[in-house]
């Protein structure tokens, strides 16, 4: 996937979409009730957090399996956070546009990292 002529994780786009998506999780946990701060906004949160860190930390490894690995890590918080935001939207904490938003994001980079996996995996 030309990793080499990639220096950083930070030049990856999925991972700077992965930072993109933490800030506005951030922004919309913000507006929830003040119960959830420490429940389900903090867990939003982490998953959020949790997906550009996998993606920097597995392509600091040197082998495309290791990468691989943390690029299915990310996915599944991908598929936590989507979770977390259709239980927030359900409970009244998130408009439903809201939600569509975020999901079409969370969606958007599903399939970039899907992409990845598939090339990490036809080269090995």
């Amino acid at each position: 996937m030309g990793r080499q002529m990639i220096k950083s994780y930070r030049e990856l786009l999925i991972w700077q979409k992965g930072i993109i998506l933490v800030k506005e999780i951030y922004k919309l946990t913000k507006k929830f009730p003040k119960t959830e701060k420490f429940v389900m906004s903090a867990q939003m949160q982490r998953a959020a957090i949790s997906i550009p860190s996998n993606i920097a930390e597995g392509h600091a490894r040197q082998y495309s399996k290791e990468f691989r690995h943390f690029l299915y890590i990310a996915l599944g918080s991908l598929a936590e956070l989507d979770t977390l935001l259709i239980v927030a939207t359900e409970l009244g904490y998130i408009f439903k546009e809201d939600l569509f938003e975020m999901r079409t994001k969370i969606e958007e980079l599903r399939k970039m990292i899907y992409g990845i996996v598939k090339k990490l995996s036809a080269s090995n």
